[in-house]
């Protein structure tokens, strides 16, 4: 009867820390979108709709691009706005941004998406010469402001979306300081957490092989998918599945 009880008791203890188990392995549900350079946030509109019919809680950043500072503090006050744990993604400059607000504790992981992956020390400016991209169409302002030149913004940037899409977002483009590329980037979170990568095969603003080396270097699970540097607009089913992937394999506790 002794016994009895005491195999009873260790049954329900394993039961109980097999429950606390299920709750620790959670998938996080807060999903932080950042946007890169020369766009705005409202490009992924359709990767939120999506996700949004999957129960994730997505937030977007609107950062200033006046200086990585800044667009890491833009990002942060989104993150704390959060409950629990956060799975951040970042489009091509947005990469270098999340590298360095993904340091936050409230942070799991991270989803680059045809993006900058900086190490240490690294600037954005440095990092793109070291595999050109093929687009040529970066200007400044007289004030020290880049933009891309609405002429090519089609082929360069979003070969793959309408012309009519592509040329409203030429005329919206949020143009970044150019004090941006000069600066270094700080210690990258995906050195202590886990990355994704998409690499956008049809890439003219980062060069599709730089985007390999980066996710090489950073040990990041990869998928290349067909698509130009807006591949965030063009094939939102695939960017967000790959966020939903990241998502899944995380834990919110």
């Amino acid at each position: 009867m002794f016994k009895r009880s005491l195999s009873m008791l260790a049954a329900g203890i394993m039961l109980s820390l097999s429950a606390q188990g299920a709750v620790q392995a959670q998938p996080v549900k807060n999903i932080v979108l950042v946007h890169g350079a020369f766009a705005d946030a409202s490009g992924w509109q359709a990767v939120t709709r999506i996700l949004d019919k999957k129960g994730y809680n997505v937030s977007l950043v609107q950062e200033p691009e006046t200086s990585l500072a800044d667009d890491v503090a833009a990002t942060q006050r989104v993150i704390h706005q959060q409950q629990g744990k956060t799975l951040l993604v970042g489009h091509s400059y947005g990469g270098f941004i999340i590298s360095e607000a993904g340091q936050d504790p409230q942070v799991a992981g991270l989803v680059y998406i045809a993006a900058f992956q900086p190490e240490k020390g690294e600037t954005l400016g440095a990092l793109a010469g070291r595999i050109p991209q093929a687009s040529k169409g970066i200007t400044a302002t007289p004030d020290h402001f880049l933009y891309l030149d609405p002429k090519v913004y089609h082929a360069d940037f979003a070969a793959d979306i309408s012309a009519s899409q592509a040329g409203f977002m030429a005329r919206s483009q949020v143009m970044p300081a150019a004090a941006i590329f000069g600066t270094p980037a700080e210690q990258p979170a995906w050195k202590t957490k886990p990355s994704w990568t998409l690499v956008a095969t049809q890439d003219r603003s980062i060069n599709p092989d730089l985007e390999r080396f980066m996710a090489s270097r950073a040990k990041s699970q990869v998928v290349e998918v067909k698509g130009s540097h807006a591949v965030y607009i063009s094939q939102p089913g695939k960017v967000a599945a790959l966020i939903e992937k990241a998502a899944n394999s995380l834990s919110d506790k």
